[in-house]
């Protein structure tokens, strides 16, 4: 006489060997949800979320600070604010955009060190605004060395003119001008309406304008 066996739906789940997924396989959303576990963030799925967005983050420090010889180092500071603060993201989804705001708020917090200090500028990285009220790229292939003097003091006075923007308008302009990120797109990072957004880039282009007219008229 055979004797049925009740087993459970949990038993047999216990009996499975569970294979893990490999963190290269994982969407950057559970990448980061992996991050978020635990004590500490998971060194292995931080690993590869690092690999996937450190080009984002060094794009938006060349684009800030092309002439810093030690952008790899302002990197590796922003990863280790990344690892320290992963666990208080609390959408996932807006990670880039987090991340974004680390960098530029870095580089911003080290400007402000070294604003009396002079730093050579990079004559490859111009800026220039997409509605055409500013132009700051130079127009000679080979600068004179008074022209190429005033375009160095000049970049020196827009870093120091963007830094001193008050952090609202700051972050539009770098989100947009910098990073040449969409109105919509620049809303939904910093949490505010489209005509909030259009609004603080329009007045900080003009405080930009206002501050470096002697500049622009040169």
């Amino acid at each position: 006489m055979s004797q049925s066996i009740s087993v459970s739906w949990s038993t047999v789940e216990a009996q499975v060997p569970q294979i893990p997924v490999q963190p290269d396989k994982l969407s950057n959303y559970d990448l980061i949800l992996r991050c978020q576990e635990g004590i500490r963030p998971d060194r292995v799925a931080f690993a590869e979320l690092l690999r996937r967005y450190q080009s984002h983050v060094d794009k938006i420090l060349y684009h800030l600070a092309p002439d810093w010889q030690d952008r790899a180092d302002l990197a590796q500071e922003v990863w280790i604010r990344v690892y320290r603060n992963v666990k208080r993201l609390n959408e996932p989804v807006k990670f880039q955009g987090w991340l974004s705001r680390i960098a530029t708020n870095l580089f911003y917090d080290e400007l402000r060190k070294r604003k009396r200090v002079a730093s050579p500028l990079s004559l490859d990285a111009p800026r220039r605004m997409d509605d055409g009220e500013m132009d700051w790229e130079i127009a000679a292939d080979n600068p004179s060395p008074d022209e190429d003097m005033t375009t160095r003091e000049f970049y020196e006075q827009l870093r120091e003119a963007i830094a001193d923007l008050p952090e609202v308008f700051r972050t539009t302009i770098v989100l947009r001008e910098i990073e040449g990120m969409a109105y919509e797109e620049i809303a939904e990072i910093t949490g505010v309406s489209l005509g909030t957004v259009k609004s603080r880039i329009a007045r900080a282009r003009s405080r930009l304008q206002s501050q470096l007219q002697t500049y622009l008229e040169a």
